[in-house]
């Protein structure tokens, strides 16, 4: 689960730099699997707005939720001033209540694996189920690390820098722990802020992350009393490296057809 020292503002800002908009090929993706004109469509852990925002630009009416006030805020900064207000909200998806309903929902980017425990991922599915209406659409987009990185028994280290539009710079270092036997990554990081040699701000970060094999994930899914689970081709597929990379797309049946409402 996210730690509550992660996503705070130099990580936004640094998201913002180094990931700044989804890819072509992985917005199409999207756009060919969700509704256009069935109602809302919500995307839980939604960051900075990586792939909301090009779907709003596309026509899409997308609500985004995420735990982290500085994400939000990002991601509201780079909507900026349009002639329809995007919904955002700050929640936990493990507690999901909102004041609609929707016609699909997307975890993008792995996004649902940083609820490293199985059971706080089941949570968040249902509370997301317990928003949908018809076609009632899921879409999970998840990776599996490499295995050569799984079996190494030091921490993975990184360094990057990012810059940023005002000239200042933000170094990353972070040192990443594997623990395979239960599918669980740990890192740690540490954000420096520098404009030339002058510190500006640090911040330090904590999260873990899990990974699932594509029936494990399938059957969790299905747990959380979704239908029609299948197993296909990840928008992100090329950037899997030498890991897995793969989507899940499912269905709720018996749902209410489309509209708005409070749950």
């Amino acid at each position: 689960m996210r730690a509550t020292s992660a996503y705070g503002a130099l990580s936004a800002l640094f998201y913002d730099a180094d990931k700044p908009v989804a890819p072509p090929g992985e917005i199409a993706w999207y756009a060919a699997r969700l509704p256009r004109d069935a109602g809302p469509i919500l995307e839980p852990m939604c960051g900075s707005g990586r792939l909301l925002v090009p779907l709003v630009d596309a026509g899409f009416n997308v609500h985004g939720v995420d735990a982290s006030a500085a994400m939000l805020a990002r991601c509201e900064t780079r909507l900026g001033a349009r002639a329809a207000p995007v919904p955002l909200f700050r929640q936990d998806v493990t507690a999901l209540n909102l004041p609609f309903r929707y016609a699909a929902a997307f975890f993008a980017a792995g996004s649902l694996q940083l609820l490293a425990d199985p059971a706080l991922a089941r949570a968040a599915l249902e509370r997301v189920r317990a928003h949908l209406v018809a076609p009632a659409r899921l879409v999970l987009d998840l990776f599996v690390p490499p295995a050569h990185e799984q079996r190494i028994a030091a921490p993975l280290v990184e360094v990057r820098t990012a810059s940023l539009p005002d000239g200042t710079r933000i170094a990353l270092r972070s040192e990443t722990t594997m623990h395979p036997d239960a599918r669980v990554a740990h890192t740690t990081s540490r954000y420096v802020h520098r404009r030339g040699n002058h510190l500006i701000a640090e911040e330090s970060e904590s999260l873990e992350l899990t990974w699932y094999a594509p029936e494990d994930i399938a059957a969790l899914v299905a747990s959380a009393g979704f239908t029609d689970v299948n197993t296909v081709a990840s928008p992100r597929a090329d950037m899997a490296g030498d890991g897995q990379a793969f989507a899940v797309t499912a269905s709720a049946a018996g749902l209410s057809s489309p509209g708005e409402g409070v749950l």
